[in-house]
């Protein structure tokens, strides 16, 4: 966004995997760079395969690039040791993805409260802001059931009651509407642009409908191992 100071940037990412058949390696990310801005909400769209996931998972701390650069507020995520890197993901960013990824033996409320609980905060205050995150994202009558009894479109709105827990100031998104219809897809991305006019949150989606990127403040294309901004 114009003017706003970056709170995350990424430059010249490189990340290779060992090539499943033969020898050398696979180049996923190519010197890749880019920036996320507070407030602002940024897509990345290319096809299956070229990566997406990738990138997102080096920004967040999840994955460490072979080369380049991953600055928070211009200090490097990287050069954090393990348990800080840890304590970073847990407090500053919040992750949604495709798959949920919600702890089928708990319920939901107890999926919700789970960053709390790593971040060693108080139980009572923080159920009640879990309760808060459902009730907001219109799930209160769901709080104990398990992801099994929950419809796709509530398992995702679960998991992104769950990224908030914590008051992120990023949210990463990795297809988060990719297993939903078209009803769910609409609600899941009011609220995720919700988040950026009430809460000020930044957002990366991760997507490869061209339509969802283009209602975003700016949009990056990965292909081939090659980062574009389109606009």
């Amino acid at each position: 966004m114009e003017n706003s100071p970056s709170i995350l940037t990424g430059s010249n990412i490189v990340k290779t995997y060992p090539a499943k058949t033969g020898n050398g390696a696979l180049t996923v990310l190519n010197d890749c760079t880019i920036r996320i801005d507070s407030g602002a909400i940024v897509s990345v769209v290319g096809p299956s395969g070229s990566g997406k996931s990738t990138l997102l998972h080096v920004l967040g701390g999840l994955d460490r690039p072979d080369s380049g650069e991953i600055l928070w507020n211009s200090k490097s995520i990287y050069d954090l040791k393990s348990e800080e890197l840890a304590d970073f993901r847990n407090r500053q960013l919040g992750f949604v993805f495709q798959f949920h990824h919600l702890l089928p033996e708990f319920s939901a409320l107890e999926n919700v409260l789970m960053p709390a609980l790593i971040a060693g905060k108080e139980i009572k205050p923080s159920e009640e802001r879990a309760m808060e995150l459902l009730n907001r994202f219109g799930i209160p009558g769901r709080a104990e059931h398990r992801p099994t009894e929950l419809s796709g479109g509530e398992q995702q709105r679960v998991s992104m009651a769950r990224a908030l827990m914590n008051n992120p100031s990023l949210i990463l998104a990795d297809e988060p509407t990719g297993n939903l219809d078209d009803a769910n897809t609409e609600i899941v991305l009011e609220y995720l642009f919700e988040l950026r006019e009430k809460d000020g949150v930044s957002i990366l989606l991760i997507t490869h409908e061209k339509d969802i990127a283009g209602r975003c403040d700016q949009t990056y294309e990965l292909n081939k191992g090659k980062l574009n901004p389109l606009n």
